[in-house]
């Protein structure tokens, strides 16, 4: 792996239903550190299984995949890699109803060895840089969608990430309060330096990336 590449990926194959279903069919890409790419292609076409492989969420059959220096298909246990390296972002935000906002940020700080002083400044740090500190209390239950979207942010960062993974982090919000979210990860990405890799199905989010990836039938059809 070039020192300026975080993600390389060959020949990746992933089938299911006993391999009459090629999800991804021969994958090759390469990411360099601090890029955003967007990912877009047809329901099925393949883009959030590279986007699960990338994330060590799930295992191809062939091929390589390195990221972040990491060879994931020669290494058994990945939950190290997954707390540490890779910041997850759904479209649904998956977060805890009955913890506090606060609390929610801090969950993937729980399996290190950082102190709860430490959890507490940091997660306090994120919840203000996504405007939501004042909400830091509160249950996720009495936050609007968008707000909730913004909690799950946070909560991607606070483990110090060099990667961000967005799975149309806009799919379940209204256009304006996608724009929010949309903007706040850009702005995420450009401070942060951090690479960003989203998938989406909408051209106007995707032309805010620096490359976007058009993938169809497991298969990368075209990068522009």
């Amino acid at each position: 792996m070039t020192e300026e590449n975080v993600i390389e990926i060959h020949n990746l194959q992933k089938t299911y239903d006993k391999g009459k279903i090629k999800a991804l069919n021969g994958i090759d890409l390469e990411i360099k550190k601090g890029e955003f790419i967007s990912i877009m292609g047809p329901s099925g076409s393949g883009k959030s299984t590279l986007l699960n492989m990338i994330g060590a969420l799930d295992r191809a059959e062939e091929g390589t995949i390195k990221v972040a220096g990491i060879d994931l298909m020669k290494t058994r246990d990945l939950s190290e890699f997954r707390s540490q390296e890779i910041g997850f972002v759904f479209q649904m935000h998956n977060l805890i109803p009955n913890l506090s906002v606060l609390e929610n940020v801090e969950i993937p700080m729980y399996e290190t060895r950082v102190k709860s002083e430490e959890m507490r400044r940091r997660a306090l740090e994120l919840l203000e840089a996504v405007g939501l500190k004042d909400k830091a209390d509160k249950n996720p239950t009495k936050l609007s969608g968008g707000e909730r979207q913004r909690v799950a942010i946070a909560r991607a960062l606070v483990n110090h990430p060099s990667i961000i993974l967005a799975d149309e982090p806009t799919g379940a919000l209204d256009s304006k309060t996608g724009d929010v979210i949309l903007n706040l990860l850009k702005s995420l990405h450009s401070k942060k330096q951090v690479t960003l890799v989203m998938v989406t199905h909408e051209p106007y989010v995707a032309e805010m990336a620096d490359r976007i990836l058009h993938v169809l039938d497991g298969k990368i059809n075209n990068s522009s």
